[in-house]
């Protein structure tokens, strides 16, 4: 409990960042709760500092921190994470959008031809790859994928907030389109799956294990498997100047590209890296 009864901004802060810290989590995440919860930026933060916090914002904030100490991410306390400067809810349904995502995606939507293009997002999660595509490109027509009902609502919830016309369908990677019968070409593949192998356990962050989604994070023979059954499906509905790109682990790069040769032999098949400089992405053209 926070010992005084008047307390300022600073101060309140201070004693959240001096909670997680015995939790061993970092000052910056108390930071992150109490700017989300209010609206502010650090601007914001530094003009009110010392102004007496309400007894509604020093409860919640309490609350916030002590859920914090459990090691239950902060994106899950407050019910949103950004990407691409878009707020998306997110929920124990959906993985947490990542930076390292957000990145690749940024490079390749910037690349694309001025025509419209048929896009399928697979394994959506929380949407945020086929709604920010929609939103950079409202001339495609896209499609977004998951196994996950669950997911598959917070993405819908996502779209519909945020002025998105994407297109969802609950399925198996790219099974709803190759079951359809339609005769329909796919001009990009953009997915995000669950590629961490069982051995990786032991290496993953504590909030990450307990907390998101084993579906969407974990994928037998060292996190492959799907790649292999995503490589073959996207054989047969890929265009014959379509993309597909995919997100890797660190250590994936390789094997991946071997996988995607395979299905895609005549194809220019690239290795792309993250801001750190680590193989994040596995590019065919």
């Amino acid at each position: 409990m926070i010992n005084k009864a008047v307390i300022t901004y600073r101060g309140l802060l201070d004693w959240g960042a001096s909670f997680l810290k015995r939790y061993d989590i970092e000052e910056a995440v108390a930071r992150w709760l109490l700017f989300e919860r209010l609206g502010w930026t650090l601007t914001d933060f530094v003009r009110r500092s010392e102004q007496v916090v309400e007894a509604g914002v020093r409860q919640q904030f309490e609350q916030d921190i002590k859920q914090a100490a459990t090691h239950y991410p902060p994106q899950y306390i407050v019910g949103h994470e950004w990407f691409m400067d878009y707020p998306f809810k997110v929920t124990e349904a959906t993985l947490i959008p990542r930076p390292e995502t957000e990145a690749w995606f940024s490079q390749y939507v910037e690349q694309l031809p001025d025509r419209s293009l048929t896009v399928v997002d697979v394994g959506t999660g929380s949407g945020v790859l086929a709604i920010c595509h929609k939103l950079a490109r409202p001339q495609d027509t896209v499609w977004a994928v998951d196994i996950s009902e669950a997911a598959l609502a917070v993405a819908r919830e996502n779209a519909t907030h945020l002025g998105a016309e994407v297109q969802f369908l609950c399925g198996d990677l790219l099974k709803p389109f190759i079951e359809s019968n339609e005769d329909r070409e796919i001009d990009l593949i953009v997915s995000n799956p669950p590629y961490i192998g069982a051995e990786e356990w032991d290496d993953m962050d504590q909030s990450v294990r307990e907390f998101e989604p084993k579906l969407a994070l974990f994928a037998a023979d060292q996190g492959l498997a799907l790649y292999r059954q995503l490589a073959k499906q996207a054989a047969q509905l890929l265009s014959e100047s379509g993309q597909l790109i995919v997100e890797i682990g660190f250590r994936q790069g390789e094997a991946v590209q071997k996988i995607m040769q395979t299905s895609f032999p005549h194809r220019i098949v690239n290795i792309g890296q993250d801001f750190n400089g680590l193989d994040r992405l596995v590019h065919v053209k």
